[in-house]
């Protein structure tokens, strides 16, 4: 495999753990590690707390060389704390203006052979664009979410005339990129409807050597303060908006007679303390909230739980494909999923009988399905689930896949 210079433009990145930084996180460090000279411009961590991270602060630009082979551009940017619709566009929008003044200046460096971008934000695509301009260098553009979709339909912002805009800009990077990448056979469909021209799957990965099933689990669970024989439901992840997690909390107290059944919502995000004081409010015994859990324990930490959750709002359909499931497919998890049918998320679990379909929103078919998981047996569920990571999602399969396109 020859070593080639790669430029990588995204806002998401090392050391964020969750969501797509940690993906490129992983994949700049294989990268790298391949032998390849990668360059990336980006924003300080932020994600999922909606605050930059210690030991990052203020409003400079930082340099940083965290292994050999890779360089990382830190741009600043305007965090809220509490991202509305608006607030999310000046936050892009800032990252937007400082990550193009360092495209700029890498003009007067030696080419990149491939510009690698990531949305969302959606509009990064422009900054590639204009770096091929000049230095005629080809475009992946790549796609984790569909962002103007989701804004839309999630009813995050309201514009229709806005909308019209941010559709035509999109598909004019769409047209323009040299190559069009995503992460699901659903996402890819959508994208195909906006513009026909070739899409390539690329889907999420997972570490199954860092993510796997441990023996006698239940002991884990003193770990976490519970008892062996409590049955642990567990969300963990971004706590926002498309999750509709204020659901699972009324679900908790129409379960509270069920002793052994517990809720561990695990993670950060713009709505956590809202879901805190519903919990006050509902007095709540049987509800738990951890914060994020270290590299060091996440692996111990997903095996104690019975069911995880992998939830989203009906609406949020094929525009999201939630990166948790990576994980819990690996440790050979028994998920509960909100999905409709025809979806990516639907037909990936059901015909790979790997975990639990249910309705989104419907709050009395998700608390019959969590009570069917300690009622009957669905270990051949995990067992499907482990066996679907290994062979489809391991993590050096797919990174030679996509070097072969950079």
């Amino acid at each position: 495999m020859s070593k080639k210079r790669i430029l990588i433009i995204g806002i998401n990145s090392r050391p964020e753990f969750t969501g797509i930084g940690r993906y490129t996180g992983e994949m700049l460090t294989w990268l790298a590690g391949q032998g390849h000279e990668v360059t990336m411009v980006t924003a300080y961590p932020y994600y999922p707390y909606w605050k930059i991270q210690k030991p990052y602060s203020g409003w400079l630009y930082k340099k940083e060389t965290p292994m050999p082979g890779l360089t990382l551009y830190r741009c600043p940017l305007y965090v809220p704390s509490v991202p509305t619709g608006l607030k999310r566009m000046i936050h892009e929008g800032t990252f937007f203006m400082s990550a193009f003044l360092v495209v700029v200046k890498l003009l007067f460096k030696r080419r990149y052979d491939t510009v690698f971008t990531i949305a969302p934000p959606f509009h990064l695509g422009f900054l590639a664009l204009f770096y091929r301009f000049f230095k005629g260098s080809p475009i992946v553009y790549h796609l984790q979410d569909l962002q103007i979709d989701a804004a839309k339909e999630l009813g995050i912002l309201k514009s229709g005339p806005l909308f019209s805009v941010l559709f035509n800009l999109e598909k004019f990077i769409l047209k323009k990129a040299d190559i069009v990448t995503t992460i699901s056979i659903g996402m890819h469909e959508r994208i195909l409807n906006k513009i026909r021209r070739p899409v390539v799957l690329f889907p999420n990965w997972v570490d199954t050597n860092l993510y796997h099933p441990v023996r006698e689990r239940d002991n884990l669970k003193r770990r976490w303060g519970f008892l062996p024989e409590d049955k642990l439901v567990v969300y963990a992840g971004s706590i926002g908006e498309k999750q509709g997690l204020d659901m699972l909390l009324h679900i908790a107290a129409t379960l509270g007679t069920h002793k052994q059944i517990k809720f561990i919502i695990c993670g950060t995000g713009p709505f956590k303390e809202k879901l805190a004081a519903l919990a006050i409010e509902l007095g709540l015994n049987n509800v738990f909230f951890f914060p994020l859990q270290g590299d060091d324990v996440f692996n111990d930490f997903l095996n104690i739980a019975d069911v995880h959750l992998v939830l989203q709002k009906g609406d949020a359909g094929d525009l999201v494909m939630p990166s948790k499931l990576t994980t819990i497919l690996s440790i050979g998890g028994l998920a509960i999923a909100t999905a409709n049918p025809g979806t990516t998320l639907y037909e990936v679990i059901t015909a790979n009988q790997m975990g639990i379909i249910v309705s989104p929103d419907n709050e009395l078919e998700l608390s019959n399905a969590i009570v069917d998981c300690f009622e009957y047996d669905h270990s051949q569920k995990r067992i499907n689930a482990r066996n679907f990571a290994e062979h489809n999602l391991n993590k050096d399969v797919i990174l030679n896949k996509l070097s072969t396109y950079l």
